[in-house]
């Protein structure tokens, strides 16, 4: 039988349709690393592989009897516990919704399910995909972190129990775990994919997110993904059609960066700041180091205000019904958010276009920026998920950013490097990170 886990998802689609290999069998492949590793890991919050085999069946007898197949016909694909789903639970992380789920399936589900793609269950979140972290550990060390919220789906395509799944990421959800997990995690610019049926948290911050263990392979589910939703305004017509065939082209001419330190530079550990240093020596070609734009320190102010604001709102039931069942985590946000005034959020969200016209200048000379995805590899103990210093700008601007598991910390344990790309330019975006993670591998 194939080693399914050395292929792309393009690949394995193909291996599929011409009957080369059964979904089945990719699957009964995926269940034996769960078997294996779940015990420790312990990144599913849902999970049944009798209902994962029996759908699979229907996969191959689909393909079977002639019918037409999908870009992602057969293939397993996990999710977070926070994309509505009919017909597994959706707890969000929180004891509250034990056992619940959705009345109707999350739109980027029905998408997935289109494509031919098989759900295989529900990845663990922090609490209401906020900070209060679920007992995931990190593959590669089980006394780290693996990140948060997105968990599970970081742990589960590092461990090689799922080829790819969805996260979501409102400050540094996706982009962290991808960098303490050793995957691929890419955020794609604000409003390409649907948040329809999912946990809101924030409308102005929340984003689907991809994890995968290539550039190539977040592209191909981008493409199933990105679609205007009229149930999520804030979705826009994109033509995401060719955005795999532009990924694997690259760009035409050498790409220029600008690789920006950050005030955080501080923070960051000793070994992982002299893997930076050598990276962007290795590239000293295509990189320019710069100071960040002084704006972006109010970025963080305002991220905070438009965050806690509007987890207070959409949370307010919870805390006013079962305050005693919220972590300390959530209670402190929710009540931060309640002191907030009307004016204080409207200069938060005002701010967000007028920033982003600034940074935006930054792409008249450069086809990117370059910075950490992560202060560092993933920290020691199961009690945080880690800080988002390095990606909460990204989050407010809506822009593309993917980390890629370019480098290696301490232990040897992975350590990201974030691209950052301009707004909607996502088809460009994507053949820069390919690049980069080409060049890297030669």
């Amino acid at each position: 039988m194939t080693e399914v886990f050395s292929l792309k998802i393009e690949e394995l689609a193909s291996k599929i349709r011409n009957a080369e290999i059964t979904s089945v069998e990719i699957c009964e492949q995926y269940i034996d690393r769960i078997v294996k590793f779940e015990k420790e890991v312990k990144a599913w919050a849902h999970f049944d592989k009798k209902i994962l085999l029996e759908k699979a069946s229907e996969a191959d007898e689909h393909r079977k009897s002639g019918k037409p197949v999908g870009p992602l016909h057969g293939v397993p694909i996990a999710i977070k516990d926070i994309f509505g789903t009919v017909d597994m639970p959706t707890e969000c992380g929180t004891v509250i919704r034990k056992g619940k789920s959705y009345s109707q399936n999350a739109e980027v589900v029905d998408l997935l399910h289109a494509a031919g793609a098989i759900i295989m269950g529900k990845t663990t979140t922090s609490e209401l995909a906020y900070l209060s972290p679920p007992e995931t550990k990190n593959p590669h060390d089980y006394s780290r972190t693996p990140g948060g919220s997105s968990s599970g789906s970081a742990a589960v395509v590092a461990s090689f129990m799922a080829p790819a799944s969805l996260g979501s990421q409102t400050g540094g959800s996706v982009i962290r775990p991808a960098s303490y997990c050793g995957v691929v995690g890419y955020k794609p610019s604000y409003g390409l994919i649907s948040r329809n049926n999912i946990l809101r948290t924030s409308y102005s911050l929340d984003h689907v997110g991809i994890f995968a263990r290539n550039v190539e392979d977040v592209a191909l589910m981008a493409k199933v993904l990105i679609k205007k939703d009229k149930y999520d305004s804030a979705t826009i017509y994109f033509s995401a059609e060719n955005i795999l065939e532009e990924t694997k082209k690259g760009p035409l001419f050498n790409p220029k960066f600008i690789f920006y330190k950050t005030d955080f530079w501080k923070i960051i550990d000793k070994k992982s700041r002299e893997a930076f240093e050598y990276f962007i020596k290795s590239f000293s070609k295509n990189i320019e180091i710069f100071d960040t734009p002084s704006y972006f320190n109010d970025i963080h102010k305002y991220h905070q205000i438009i965050h806690e604001t509007d987890l207070a709102n959409n949370f307010s039931v919870y805390f006013k019904k079962y305050k005693k069942k919220l972590s300390k985590f959530m209670l402190t946000a929710i009540k931060n958010g309640n002191k907030y005034s009307a004016k204080e959020y409207a200069e938060a969200i005002d701010f967000m276009k007028r920033s982003y016209e600034s940074y935006q200048e930054v792409f008249e000379d450069y086809h990117g920026v370059l910075s950490p995805s992560s202060p560092g590899v993933a920290p020691k103990g199961l009690k945080s998920t880690g800080t988002a210093e390095f990606n909460k700008v990204w989050s407010y601007l809506g822009t593309p950013c993917i980390s890629l598991p370019l480098l290696e910390g301490e232990n040897k344990l992975p350590l990201g490097v974030q691209l950052i790309g301009d707004k909607y330019d996502d088809h460009r975006f994507l053949g820069v990170a390919n690049w980069l993670e080409k060049e890297c591998k030669e």
